[in-house]
């Protein structure tokens, strides 16, 4: 009889899901709290920035089908269908891999030819001299290129997703916005995203490169500026960029920024001809 109320027991705490979530899964939440390391400040807001949408409902086991069915599909503008069937198509007429593969670039003609078209600023306003295409037709272009050639295709992606325009548009001066984002636009600029180490990967959390925040003497001057120690590779698009952005760990020991010494993670751009780079 014992055995039976044991058994009994065990399938209503597992089946029964009130009494699961209190008598085990609290539990079980519990002692791996304790063994995850914590978040931090950087990485909490990279998870607030992002949102779950209809995911949430499939990951609770309860998909709302009606809510996906009512999401309508994402509809291409004139100006960017345009650009599809113009210059993509003739950007794709032009590349030749194996002419590439030989040569360890893509042509001069080719070059010149994503910038003038403006391919390296898809996301950047038109105020600022970009084509302001949604997210839509940026993976809609992007798909058609790779068709073609994957490294036409990751040569336009980079400046579009990893590039400092949207960082700039969401967090940077007028003065900088002003200066960076035209020349983004129209090519003069070519960026990279400088995140993998050689120990780290592509882990933000686990790169050791780090900034301080320090004053001293440049230029005959003392400034308030960031004394830089990093080591980088794998980076896509570095030998040919002209700005770099760089991430990197910021502390402020002396407290000159405010009160925090420890900062977080966080991203500068830096000429890609500056000593040392």
């Amino acid at each position: 009889m014992m055995t039976y109320s044991i058994i009994i027991i065990v399938l209503a705490v597992l089946l029964i899901a009130p009494l699961r979530r209190v008598v085990l899964t609290q539990f079980i939440l519990g002692a791996m709290k304790k063994k995850m390391p914590a978040i931090s400040a950087t990485e909490q807001e990279a998870i607030d920035a992002g949102t779950i949408w209809w995911e949430k409902s499939l990951l609770r086991g309860k998909p709302d089908w009606q809510m996906l069915a009512e999401v309508q599909p994402a509809i291409l503008s004139e100006d960017e269908r345009a650009f599809i069937d113009g210059p993509v198509e003739t950007l794709c007429a032009m590349v030749d891999d194996w002419q590439t593969h030989q040569q360890g670039d893509l042509s001069q003609e080719v070059w010149d030819f994503l910038k003038q078209q403006g391919f390296f600023g898809m996301g950047i306003p038109k105020s600022y001299g970009g084509l302001e295409f949604s997210a839509t037709a940026h993976s809609e272009v992007i798909q058609k290129i790779a068709s073609r050639s994957v490294t036409a295709a990751v040569t336009t992606m980079v400046p579009n997703s990893l590039g400092p325009a949207e960082l700039l548009l969401s967090y940077g001066t007028d003065a900088q916005k002003s200066y960076y984002l035209p020349r983004l636009a129209c090519g003069e600029e070519v960026p990279c995203f400088a995140l993998t180490g050689p120990d780290a990967g592509s882990d933000a959390g686990a790169m050791p490169d780090v900034g301080t925040v320090e004053k001293a003497m440049f230029e005959g001057e003392e400034v308030l500026g960031i004394r830089l120690n990093w080591n980088k590779r794998y980076i896509t698009l570095a030998p040919v960029a002209t700005l770099v952005g760089l991430a990197f760990h910021l502390y402020d020991p002396e407290e000159l920024l405010g009160k925090t010494a420890d900062i977080g993670i966080t991203v500068a751009l830096i000429p890609a001809d500056v000593a040392g780079v």
